[in-house]
């Protein structure tokens, strides 16, 4: 996306909060590829999924075995599955259309994180981080697991996972390096260490292919990639969030490797005496590349877990200060461009809308916080020629410009259409935004909408209490005794005429007048004033005896004929 042409001035990244989604106490959140679902992990053990175009509930997935808060969810390439972690050391695989649990596992410790294998349309393996152990490669569909190594070894050509003691000498808790990720291919996984290094691990193998060192040689607790797996983001311990450029290819990245080792073989006469970290380091610098490190100099903050933009321009980093909601912005160049302040809450997830400029928050409370762009309303992007007037001006009109047949010398060229040309009406076009699928297999963009149940079934669910239905039953229509007559149903106009002639003794009755709209007017003044003790006895003393449309319109007659002489 070309910024300075859409703004010169403003650059394509939130501003203000639009909204805010609020269900539960939720934890963690994150989009799907296209970012019409939104999945949030509650502290009650349940998955939130959120459609996010009408910000409403589509889904609940809900674990009966599940009630420890969620760490981590993780959607699939596709969207049609989602790992969840809890604290209870579980993960669970969802099939989020079909709302059923696929897999369960416990493991032996809490994972902080877990991320699916990005490779299949239909993932069973996925990359567990936990709190207490090196990452773990966990293959959902057997329980199976193995360790990913941390560190290597100095002496020999081998890696080593390096044994994590319990407590240390002095008693304390030892830090055990958790950030891992699969790259975009799902064919490597880059794991972080306490020593400042990024080791590139094979998926199928466990071989370690490099090493890349981080500058500053501090605890990494985050390693990100964007969308197109380009560049890589480093959040460590001492404060700073660096960026790299990923050199790999996005197919075939294990050959490309296996060409770069037989490369640096070849450069050293005796391969025994060449170091083997030095040797991985070589190619790793090979692999990815250093560029530029963003942080605040004044405040010298935290960070949460950093993020990029849909496109990979703007970098995202969350303030990990208790008891404020800032976000910063910058440039991918590494200029800091906007500084958002939100409620006085602290941030403890942040996700970034794959495809807008739109981010969103979740604080301790676990409220949601939709941060939008601040759109201001630019006609002339409709109308180049559109201008916009701050005061009322006086307008000439042109000899013939609202002519129905003007000159035709001033005519516009018409443009020739070829009406011949057929029409494609079923196939979509593809919209000029970054994806990740290979348009081979269906994608989940939105989930069904569940209707709700009908009146007559929530009547069927909730049947009426015996006191209604006798009240149901007692109340009838003045009609009901003479529906039935001689053994066949009449109509109400035929009761209302058996009934007028009842009352009239059989003769015939003259024709009533409609009345007018005075006399409805005063028959209305007359039901809103109270009744009196004379009138509310005398309706007491009357018979029940029911009253026909012919009667009501002679009282209306009577009334209004009343002091008049004719």
């Amino acid at each position: 996306m070309n910024v300075p042409i859409i703004d010169p001035l403003q650059g394509d990244f939130p501003e203000i909060i639009e909204d805010f989604l609020q269900h539960g106490n939720m934890k963690c959140i994150a989009f799907n590829c296209h970012g019409t679902l939104l999945a949030a992990g509650c502290s009650d053990g349940s998955c939130i999924i959120w459609d996010f175009e009408t910000r409403g509930i589509s889904r609940r997935l809900r674990d009966s075995a599940t009630i420890s808060p969620i760490t981590s969810v993780c959607w699939s390439k596709h969207g049609h599955r989602l790992l969840v972690s809890a604290t209870d050391k579980s993960l669970t695989l969802w099939d989020v259309k079909k709302c059923e649990k696929i897999a369960r596992i416990t493991l032996q410790h809490t994972a902080l994180h877990a991320r699916l294998d990005p490779g299949p349309v239909e993932p069973t393996v996925c990359l567990a981080c936990p709190l207490s152990s090196a990452p773990l490669l966990v293959d959902m569909s057997d329980g199976s697991s193995s360790v990913l190594p941390v560190s290597v070894s100095q002496e020999g050509n081998n890696y080593i996972v390096a044994p994590i003691p319990r407590k240390f000498s002095d008693g304390s808790t030892p830090f055990t390096p958790t950030a891992a990720t699969f790259d975009r291919s799902g064919e490597l996984i880059c794991v972080g260490n306490s020593k400042g290094e990024i080791l590139i691990v094979g998926v199928k193998t466990s071989k370690v292919y490099g090493i890349i060192p981080v500058p500053g040689g501090a605890v990494i607790k985050d390693i990100v990639f964007c969308r197109t797996g380009q560049y890589v983001l480093t959040n460590s311990n001492d404060r700073v969030i660096r960026l790299f450029e990923n050199l790999l290819p996005h197919n075939n990245v294990i050959n490309e490797l296996e060409i770069i080792d037989s490369l640096n073989n070849n450069t050293k006469n005796n391969v025994e005496e060449y170091d083997i970290v030095e040797k991985l380091k070589t190619t790793g610098i090979k692999c990815i590349k250093y560029l530029r490190e963003f942080q605040d100099v004044v405040t010298k903050i935290q960070w949460k877990t950093p993020c990029f933009s849909g496109d990979g321009e703007w970098i995202l980093g969350a303030s990990a200060s208790k008891g404020e909601h800032k976000l910063y912005i910058w440039e991918r160049l590494g200029h800091l461009v906007k500084i958002l302040e939100g409620p006085k809450e602290a941030i403890i997830d942040v996700v970034w809308h794959p495809e807008r400029p739109i981010v969103v928050s979740v604080s301790v409370t676990g409220t949601a916080y939709v941060w939008a762009k601040d759109y201001v309303e630019n006609w002339s992007a409709f109308a180049p020629d559109f201008k916009e007037l701050e005061e009322n001006e006086e307008y000439i009109e042109r000899e013939d410009e609202f002519d129905l047949n003007p000159r035709e010398d001033e005519k516009e060229k018409e443009e020739v259409v070829d009406e011949e040309a057929e029409v494609d009406i079923e196939n979509i076009e593809e919209a000029s935004i970054i994806t990740i699928s290979n348009g081979l297999h269906e994608e989940l963009r939105y989930l069904p909408a569940v209707p709700s149940p009908d009146l007559s079934e929530q009547q069927d669910k909730y049947p009426a209490s015996p006191s209604r239905l006798e009240e149901s039953n007692n109340s009838a229509s003045p009609f009901d005794n003479d529906v039935v007559t001689n053994g066949h149903a009449s109509s109400p106009m035929e009761v209302a005429e058996n009934s007028l002639a009842e009352e009239d003794g059989g003769a015939s009755s003259k024709r009533k007048r409609k009345p007018s709209a005075k006399g409805m007017e005063m028959q209305a003044e007359k039901d809103k004033r109270p009744a009196t003790k004379n009138q509310k006895s005398s309706s007491v003393s009357k018979t029940s005896k029911p009253r026909t449309k012919y009667d009501i319109d002679s009282d209306q007659d009577d009334e209004f004929t009343d002091g008049f002489v004719f």
